[in-house]
């Protein structure tokens, strides 16, 4: 380390790659991301964890230490420069944080990067303190810097990256003086020659009837100079009916603002698939560009990260997609989904390892103190919430599949994987989105899209003979939504499954037509027919409720065959009470609604997910049993014609991803422009 009022010149040209950052709007929910005011503590220490004599893992401590985020040493008065900090006087900072801390980890696994420079620039006296952690959570110590009172001093802290091999990240804490101490910068940089280029970007948003959503990203995008710099353009692709046309006066100061950086296309609903594919296609196609990066509608954007997503890229050793983490935008210090692995035996999607913890609240668990994020977590894919693709990658293997919604960016990612261009999923680099907790849209119209496009995907990506597990794991999803009377959720699954035996040929043709077929099923059946309160339906008569009146808990391993068993008998075999078909047996929250609740009434209100409707189930023995034997009938004949149609699918796979047969169905979709064909930008366009 070196600490001089003017920093030598340094050997090298670097390039920043990371730097300190405090949030746009710093309230309380958020501030636990960027900045903590209680010293750095570990998971675990070093000297706790050891091998025993049969090789396991094992550890002094009965746990690991976790604390409760105290902040009450930041006061409510402080201030918070957008890339700086001022500390009161005898309190301390540590920037050990989700946004601050420095990923290590991935940057040596991904990165030609060994070298590292932390460059922090401070006024007043007092300590800098540089840790260093493992992949295990354990951390030391690396460097320290006593800095003096007077004009601004440099301190530069020269770090090693050599190591981190399975993880560990690097960040520093700040001590005042008796003065105060004020962080004016600190950036995080490496030789600039290592990057592979200093690619700019486009984005790709996807709306559909958000138009709040996009005005509030608009604006911080506007506003965000630096990410302006990089950017090439933001396509934003309308497909809802409340067009962003129609809001001519709000959209306004952002068109004039940004002029050639925005475009809005319009085009007729082909989901997100169709939406995102558009944009990518922009992207790819505008001679500029080196990235396109992906972004929902909902969401509040972090601009840093998006500028942390195209450096990592530009510092990879090969061409690599980058995502960014998702966070819980209805509860921000919750990291919702930290990595992404596809289960190549079921084809189901999870958490990259056992310890990783969806719905992790940093608030609460400090990144210092969360042993799981300190191992490098390899991915399969990234949600397009937010993901970065070279558009070098997007001519190769071309767009996503024609699926409408669900799956298609899964898919992108084990195809990128197959090609030899991996996904990092990058710390630092987050977006906040509305948790899937927070719905259940396994239940809803996008049931039929989760099964078609999960067989899909089995067929293309499994490496088991006849897809593993997966048909076997269907017909088992098939079976609990059976006996939990969601006969509506069935049928469209029914629906996905035999038209997934039709093959790949119609997914284009029909990508704008499904979706109407799909609500079609549902408004028949009154399990998918919502209504605002309970008293929109007949009273509840519980009567002789189930279980004697006791709560039903989920049925321990060893019986559960014996609790299938017992609840098919009822469902298919036992008269539904004359009582339950005139008004509901019992109301029950979305929580508790699983299969082996609801398998023992005869007719019940169950709440959704997000709380705003509640759906009557009525039990129905004749349909049970029919449902129940197509669904035997079409996993059979899928397990049949499996090999004859994983040769189909993958055949076709190149070209319904292809930028021709998507600039075909981008035509049969698009609507008249909004404005003189001869003003707009370009046809279909408004800007």
């Amino acid at each position: 380390m070196t600490s001089t009022s003017a920093a030598k010149s340094a050997p090298v040209e670097h390039r920043v790659i990371q730097r300190l950052l405090m949030p746009l709007e710093p309230t309380p929910d958020v501030l636990p991301l960027y900045i903590e005011g209680t010293p750095s503590r570990a998971a675990t220490s070093a000297s706790a964890v050891y091998t025993d004599s049969s090789g396991a893992t094992r550890s002094h401590e009965a746990q690991s230490q976790t604390s409760v985020f105290d902040d009450s040493t930041l006061g409510a008065e402080e201030s918070f420069p957008r890339h700086g900090a001022r500390i009161p006087a005898g309190e301390m900072r540590s920037f050990g944080t989700y946004f601050n801390a420095f990923p290590a980890g991935y940057w040596r696994r991904w990165t030609p990067v060994r070298k590292l420079r932390l460059t922090i620039v401070t006024r007043g006296a007092g300590r800098l303190i540089v840790f260093r952690s493992n992949a295990r959570g354990s951390f030391q110590r690396q460097d320290f810097a006593q800095v003096q009172e007077g004009d601004e001093t440099t301190s530069i802290f020269d770090l090693p990256l050599t190591a981190f091999g399975d993880g560990g990240w690097y960040w520093f804490d700040a001590y005042s003086g008796a003065g105060g101490l004020e962080i004016i910068s600190a950036e995080w940089s490496a030789d600039a020659s290592l990057a592979r280029q200093d690619g700019t970007f486009s984005l790709a948003m996807t709306t559909m009837n958000k138009v709040e959503y996009v005005l509030e990203n608009l604006k911080t995008i506007c506003e965000a100079t630096d990410l302006r710099a990089k950017l090439d353009a933001l396509y934003i692709v309308d497909q809802g009916s409340d067009r962003l046309r129609e809001h001519a006066e709000q959209i306004a100061p952002y068109v004039e603002a940004m002029g050639d950086q925005l475009r809005i296309i319009e085009q007729g609903n082909i989901g997100g698939s169709g939406g995102f594919s558009r944009g990518l296609y922009e992207g790819a196609t505008n001679g500029r560009s080196a990235y396109a990066i992906t972004c929902d509608d909902d969401v509040a954007i972090e601009p840093e990260s998006i500028l942390r997503m195209a450096t990592f890229a530009d510092f990879a050793t090969k061409p690599t997609l980058v995502g960014a983490h998702m966070f819980d935008i209805n509860n921000r210090s919750v990291l919702h989904a930290f990595g992404e692995k596809v289960d190549r035996w079921t084809i189901q999607q999870g958490t990259p390892s056992a310890e990783a913890v969806m719905g992790h609240d940093l608030a609460a668990h400090p990144l210092r103190e969360t042993a799981w994020m300190h191992r490098r977590a390899d991915v399969d894919y990234n949600g397009w919430w937010m993901c970065l693709i070279p558009t070098e990658v997007l001519r190769e293997i071309g767009l996503a599949l024609p699926v409408f919604i669900k799956w298609d960016d899964t898919e992108y990612g084990l195809r990128a994987k197959k090609a030899g261009y991996p996904t990092v999923s990058l710390p630092g680099a987050g977006t906040w989105h509305v948790s899937w907790t927070d719905k259940n849209d396994a239940i809803d119209w996008q049931a039929y899209f989760h099964q078609r496009n999960r067989l899909i995907t089995a067929l293309l990506h499994s490496p088991y003979t006849r897809g593993g597990g997966v048909v076997l794991d269907s017909q088992g999803i098939d079976l609990k939504h059976t006996l939990s009377m969601q006969y509506s959720t069935e049928l469209v699954r029914l629906l996905a499954q035999e038209d997934l035996l039709r093959g790949p040929e119609v997914l284009h043709e029909e990508i704008g037509t499904k979706l109407p077929q799909v609500r079609a099923i549902l408004a028949e059946h009154t399990d998918a027919a919502g209504k605002a309160d309970p008293e929109d339906f007949p009273e509840v008569n519980e009567g002789r409720p189930p279980n004697k009146g006791r709560p039903i808990t989920a049925p321990r391993r060893v019986l559960l065959p014996l609790w299938m068993v017992k609840s098919l008998a009822k469902q298919t075999l036992k008269p539904v009470r004359e009582e339950s078909r005139k008004g509901p047996q019992g109301l029950i929250p979305a929580q508790d609604a699983q299969w082996w609740t609801l398998s023992a009434y005869d007719s019940a209100l169950v709440s959704n997910a997000e709380g705003s409707k509640m759906f009557w189930y009525k039990r129905d023995p004749k349909l049970v049993r029919s449902l129940l034997a197509r669904g035997a009938a079409a996993h059979m004949e899928l397990t049949r014609r499996w090999p004859e149609l994983q040769r189909r699918y993958r055949e076709a796979a190149a070209e319904l991803a292809s930028f021709e047969a998507w600039e075909r169905t981008f035509a049969a979709n698009a609507v008249e422009p909004a404005v003189d064909p001869e003003q707009a930008p370009e046809e279909g366009r408004t800007a």
